[in-house]
C-alpha cells in the first residue's frame, strides 16, 4: 500500500487507511487531499479517498474517484479491493466478488482480501468457492483457530459432513491436553457439541455418543449436553435410558412440550402413529404420575386433553379449566382452541362451560363444591363462552354473552377487545373498530391494544384515523419512517390491503414493496454473522440461521406482500393509467362549462395536497427537534403516494419477478399458481399457464378456483387461431399431448366437464358459483340459467350443532364473493340486489349486506331521528352509530361515575 510514494506521503497514506478503519473520515479526507496535491494521479490514494467519501454518503463522487484510481493503477490490488468494498456497500455482491478475484490475481496471498471474499461467498451461497477460499486461508495461517473452524463449516454447508468432522479432529490434534483455558471453555464446548451434531447428521451415532461421554468434562452447556445425549439414545433405540434422561430433563423444565413428546416416544406411545384405547389408558396413567410429581406444571395438565376422549376428556378438561376461570386467565380460550379441530371435543367443552355457568348463576360456586367463587369467575366464564360461540359462527349468542360480561364488569379491557373481534367476524367492521378504539382509550399505555385498534381501523378502511392512532406509539411522532424502521410488517400489509380495496394502487404497491424490502434487509443482516459466529464459536446457531435464511421467503408475511404486489400489477395492466396527453384529449371533448368545473376541481385538489404536505413538513420539522435542542434531519420520501411505482412500462414483467420468488419458496400454495395462471394468461404464455393449471390440479383438483382455471384455459385455447409458425405448432402439439392426461377432461368436452363438476359439488355455494361463472363463459346465452344455479343454493345447517341452535354452512366472505360475481361478472344488478337481501337475513350484523343489526342501519336510523325537530333535544352525540353503539352495548358511561 502506497509503495510508490515517498516516505512522507507513504505515512500519510497509512493515516488514510487508519482513519477509515477508525471512522475518522474528515481526517482521512484531509490526508488524501495532501497527497493528491503532489501526486494527483496516484491510483491508490484516489481509491481510498473515494472509499472515504462513500462512508460520508457521497456515492457518485466515490464511484468516480475509485474508477479513476483503478484506471490510473490497474495492477494495484488495493484499487481492486476498494472497488469491491464499494460494490459490497451497495449490496452488489457478484460485482464485488469479481473485483476481489481480480485483486487476488495480483496478490494471491492477501489474507484480508481472502477473508472478505469468503464472507461474500457464504452470503451468496457459492459453497464450492467458499470451501476453496477457506482452505487457502487455513494454509496461509494454520495457527489461527477461526481458519480451522471456517474450513470445517464450509465443508458442512457444502454437504460434506464427514470431511468437516475430520477437519475438527485434526484441529483438536493440534491442541494441548490441558486445553482449553478457563476463558475459552464455553467456545471449546460449543465446538465439541457442533462436532457431535455433525456425527449425528452423518449417521455415526455410536461414535457420536462415545465422543459425547468422553468429552463430558469439557462441555460447559450441560442442558445442551443432555438434549444431545437423549437425541442419540432415542435414535440408537436405547429407549429405557432415553426415558430416564427425559424425566431428568423434565425435572429441570416441566413445561417443555418437546420433553413430553420425547418421553411418549420412549415409552412407545407416539400420538402421531395413532393410539388404541389401552395406549390412551397408559398415557393417562403416565401423565397422572407426572402430574403428582410436577403439581405446578401447566403442560402436564394440558397435554392429556389432546389424546383423551369422552368422559375422561370431560373430567380432565374440568380439572384444567376450573382453576384458570377462578384465577381469571384471559388466554384460556386461545390455549384450548386447537381442541376445536378434534371431533366432538368442542361439544363437550360447550356442555361443560354451560354447566359451570348455570351453577355459578344459581349457587355462586362450581357444581359439587360448597365454597363460593368470586364474582369475577362468572364474568370469565361468559368471556370464554363468547369466544366459543364466535369460533362456532354463532355470533348472536356470542354477542349476548359478551354484553352480559361487560354489564357484569365494565372495566375489563379484554371484554371490549373480544367483542370487537366478534363484530369483525360477524361483518360489522365499523363497530369493531369503534369497540377496539374504546378498549384503547381505557389503557392508553398499552401498545398491544393500540396495535389491535389500528388493525381494526385498517380493516374498516379508516386509513387516516389508523395512521393517527399508530403515531401515538412511535418516536418523535413520525409514524411512517418509524414503523418502517421497526419493520412493522403487519401494519404495512394491513395498510396495503386497505389501499388496494379502495383502488389506491400506488399506496398499496408502496406498502407491499416495503415489506419485500424488509426481507431483503433480513437477508442482508446475516452478513455480519459470517465472521462473528466463527469468532465466537456459536456454530450450531450459525448453521441453523443459514438454513432459516434459505427458507426465509417462504414466510407467510412475504407471501402476502408478494401476492399483493402481483395483484396490484395485474390490476394496473388491466386498467393502465392515462397519460397527460390522453387526459387533455378527454378534457377537450367535454363542453366548456364541464371543462371549467373539472379544471377548478383539479386546482382545488392540487392546493389541498400542497397544504397537507406543508402541514406535514411543519409537524416533522417540529418533532425533529430533540430535548437537547438539536435538529435531527430525516430523509424525505420523494414518492409518498407511490405514483412513480405505477409508472412502469411493463407491469406484468414486474409481477413476474415476485411470482418467481413465490414459485420457488411457496410451491405448495394454491394462491401462487392462481397468480401464475392470471399473469401468464395475460402474457399469452400458454405453456406456463398450462403448468399453473397442472399444479392447481395437483394441489386440489376439487377446489372451485382450480376448476375455473382449467375451464378458462382450455376455452381460451379453443378460441385461438390455427398455428402458423413452428413455435405455435410445437405449443399446440404439447397441448394435444397433455390434454388426455387431465382426468377431468378425459373424453369429455368443457360443458360436460362443467356439468360433472356441478353434480359432484351441488351442495357447496362456492362450487355452484364457479360452475355458474364457467357456464356463462362457455355458453353466454345461458346467463339466466347460470344465475339460477346460484340462487337455487340452500344454506343448510353445518354438521356442528350447539346447545343454542344450529350453525349455517355459508360463510360471510363467500357470500360477499358471490354478490360481486353476480354484479360485476354476470352483470345482473337485480340478481345482486336479491342476493344482498337474502344474505342480510343470514348475516344481520354485516355492514356489506346492510343487515338489520349492523352499524350502517343504526347510523341511518340515528341520523333520521336527529333530523326530526319534534324529537326534543337536538344535540345528539357526534359519530351517531359510534356513540349509540358503545353506550348501549358497552355500558361505558358507568366508567365516568367510578371513583378511585
Amino acid at each position: 500500500m502506497g509503495a510508490s510514494l515517498p516516505p512522507k506521503e507513504a505515512n500519510l497514506f497509512k493515516l488514510i487507511v487508519k482513519s477509515y478503519e477508525s471512522k475518522q473520515y474528515k481526517k482521512g479526507l484531509k490526508a488524501a487531499d495532501t497527497i493528491l496535491k503532489k501526486f494527483p494521479d496516484h491510483g491508490e490514494t484516489l481509491s481510498m479517498k473515494g472509499l472515504t467519501l462513500n462512508c460520508m454518503d457521497r456515492k457518485s463522487e466515490a464511484y468516480e474517484l475509485v474508477r479513476l484510481g483503478l484506471k490510473n493503477d490497474l495492477k494495484s490490488h488495493v484499487c481492486w479491493h476498494v472497488y469491491g468494498l464499494l460494490y459490497r456497500s451497495d449490496r452488489e455482491y457478484r460485482e464485488a466478488i469479481k473485483c476481489y478475484r481480480n485483486a487476488l490475481r495480483i496478490d494471491p496471498d492477501n489474507i484480508e482480501i481472502l477473508r472478505d471474499l469468503s464472507l461474500l461467498q457464504a452470503q451468496m451461497r457459492d459453497l464450492t468457492g467458499f470451501v476453496e477460499t477457506r482452505q487457502q486461508l487455513l494454509s496461509l495461517k494454520p495457527n489461527h483457530r477461526m481458519n480451522w473452524i471456517g474450513f470445517a463449516v464450509a465443508h458442512h454447508l457444502n454437504s460434506d459432513g464427514s470431511k468437516a468432522v475430520e477437519i475438527l479432529e485434526a484441529y483438536e490434534g493440534t491442541l494441548d491436553d490441558d486445553y482449553p483455558p478457563d476463558n475459552e471453555r464455553c467456545e471449546h464446548g460449543e465446538m465439541l457439541l457442533y462436532k457431535i451434531s455433525l456425527l449425528e447428521e452423518c449417521g455415526s451415532l455410536e461414535r457420536a455418543i462415545k465422543e459425547l461421554h468422553k468429552k463430558e468434562s469439557k462441555i460447559v452447556d450441560k442442558l445442551s449436553y443432555k438434549e444431545q445425549e437423549v437425541s442419540l439414545l432415542v435414535k440408537l433405540g436405547r429407549l429405557e435410558e432415553g426415558a430416564e434422561l427425559y424425566k431428568a430433563l423434565l425435572s429441570i423444565n416441566p413445561d417443555n412440550y418437546r420433553y413430553y413428546e420425547g418421553l411418549q416416544k420412549c415409552v412407545g406411545l407416539n400420538v402421531e402413529n395413532g393410539l388404541s384405547s389401552s395406549d390412551v389408558d397408559q398415557l393417562d396413567a403416565l401423565y397422572k404420575s407426572l402430574g403428582q410429581q410436577y403439581t405446578w406444571s401447566s403442560a402436564v395438565k394440558r397435554i392429556p386433553l389432546d389424546f383423551l376422549q369422552g368422559e375422561k376428556f370431560l373430567v380432565a378438561a374440568e380439572n384444567y379449566i376450573r382453576p384458570l376461570l377462578t384465577k381469571g386467565v384471559p388466554s384460556l380460550f386461545s390455549d384450548l382452541s386447537p381442541l376445536y379441530d378434534h371431533p366432538g371435543k368442542a361439544d363437550i367443552l360447550e356442555k361443560l362451560i354451560l354447566e359451570l355457568e348455570h351453577s355459578l348463576r344459581t349457587s355462586g360456586g362450581y357444581p359439587g363444591r360448597a365454597e363460593k367463587e368470586p364474582p369475577s369467575t362468572l364474568m370469565w366464564t361468559l368471556f370464554f363462552l363468547a369466544q366459543h360461540y364466535d369460533r362456532r359462527g354463532q355470533y348472536d349468542v356470542a354477542l349476548s354473552k359478551i354484553d352480559e360480561a361487560i354489564e357484569h364488569t365494565p372495566t375489563v379491557i379484554d371484554l371490549y377487545s373480544v367483542k370487537s373481534r366478534i363484530l369483525k367476524h360477524a361483518g360489522d367492521l365499523a363497530a369493531a373498530a369503534t369497540l377496539a378504539d374504546e378498549a384503547r382509550c381505557m389503557d392508553l399505555a398499552d401498545r398491544y391494544i393500540n396495535s389491535e385498534c389500528v388493525k381494526r381501523m385498517l380493516q374498516d378502511d379508516q386509513v387516516a384515523l389508523a395512521d393517527k392512532t399508530a403515531v401515538l406509539f412511535t418516536k418523535d411522532g413520525d409514524q411512517h419512517n418509524n414503523l418502517h424502521d421497526m419493520q412493522c410488517m403487519w401494519y404495512e400489509l394491513a395498510s396495503g390491503e386497505s389501499h388496494f380495496r379502495q383502488g389506491d394502487l400506488g399506496r398499496a404497491l408502496k406498502k407491499f414493496l416495503e415489506v419485500e424490502k424488509h426481507y431483503a434487509d433480513i437477508t442482508e443482516d446475516q452478513f455480519d454473522f459470517h465472521s462473528y459466529c466463527l469468532r465466537k464459536m456459536t456454530l450450531r446457531a450459525y448453521v441453523a440461521m443459514l438454513k432459516f435464511q434459505d427458507r426465509l421467503h417462504a414466510h407467510a408475511y412475504f407471501h402476502k406482500a408478494a401476492a399483493g404486489a402481483i395483484r396490484c400489477y395485474i390490476k394496473l395492466f388491466d386498467s393502465p393509467l392515462k397519460s397527460m396527453v390522453e387526459e387533455e384529449e378527454e378534457m377537450s371533448k367535454l363542453p366548456p362549462s364541464q371543462r371549467k368545473k373539472m379544471r377548478q376541481k383539479q386546482k382545488k385538489a392540487e392546493a389541498r395536497a400542497k397544504k397537507e404536505a406543508e402541514v406535514k413538513s411543519e409537524e416533522s420539522s417540529a418533532s425533529s427537534v430533540s430535548r437537547s435542542g438539536k435538529r435531527h434531519v430525516k430523509p424525505v420520501d420523494p414518492d409518498p403516494n407511490g405514483e412513480k411505482l405505477l409508472q412502469v412500462e411493463d407491469p406484468l414483467l414486474e409481477a413476474t419477478k415476485y411470482l418467481k420468488l413465490l414459485q420457488k419458496h411457496s410451491p405448495d400454495s394454491l394462491e401462487t399458481h392462481l397468480l401464475s395462471f392470471e399473469v401468464n394468461m395475460r402474457k399469452k404464455k400458454i405453456l406456463l399457464a398450462l403448468q399453473a393449471v397442472k399444479q392447481l390440479l395437483r394441489l386440489d383438483a376439487e377446489n372451485p378456483d382450480s376448476h375455473r382455471c382449467l375451464i378458462r384455459f382450455f376455452h381460451k385455447v379453443g378460441t385461438m387461431t390455427a398455428p402458423v409458425t413452428d413455435t405455435e405448432k410445437l405449443v399446440w402439439s404439447v397441448l394435444e399431448a397433455e390434454r388426455p392426461f387431465i382426468s377431468q377432461l378425459h373424453e369429455k368436452n368443457l360443458i360436460e366437464a362443467n356439468k360433472i363438476f356441478f353434480e359432484k359439488h351441488k351442495g357447496s355455494l362456492m362450487h355452484r358459483a364457479a360452475v355458474a361463472e364457467m357456464l356463462s363463459v362457455l355458453e353466454p346465452n345461458k346467463k339466466p340459467e347460470a344465475i339460477k344455479l346460484i340462487e337455487d343454493s340452500t344454506n343448510n345447517p353445518a354438521p356442528i350443532n350447539g346447545a343454542l341452535g344450529p350453525v349455517k354452512e355459508w360463510k360471510l366472505k363467500d357470500c360477499i364473493a358471490v354478490h360481486k360475481l353476480l354484479g360485476a361478472v354476470l352483470d345482473d344488478p337485480d340478481a345482486a340486489l336479491r342476493w344482498k337481501g337474502r344474505c342480510s337475513q343470514y348475516f344481520p350484523c354485516s355492514t356489506y349486506f346492510e343487515g338489520e343489526r349492523s352499524s350502517v342501519i343504526r347510523n341511518s336510523v340515528n341520523s333520521q331521528i336527529a333530523k326530526k325537530p319534534e324529537s326534543g333535544d337536538s344535540s345528539h352525540p357526534e359519530g351517531g352509530e359510534i356513540a349509540d353503539f358503545v353506550s348501549s352495548n358497552g355500558k361505558l358511561e358507568a366508567l365516568k361515575d367510578l371513583t378511585i
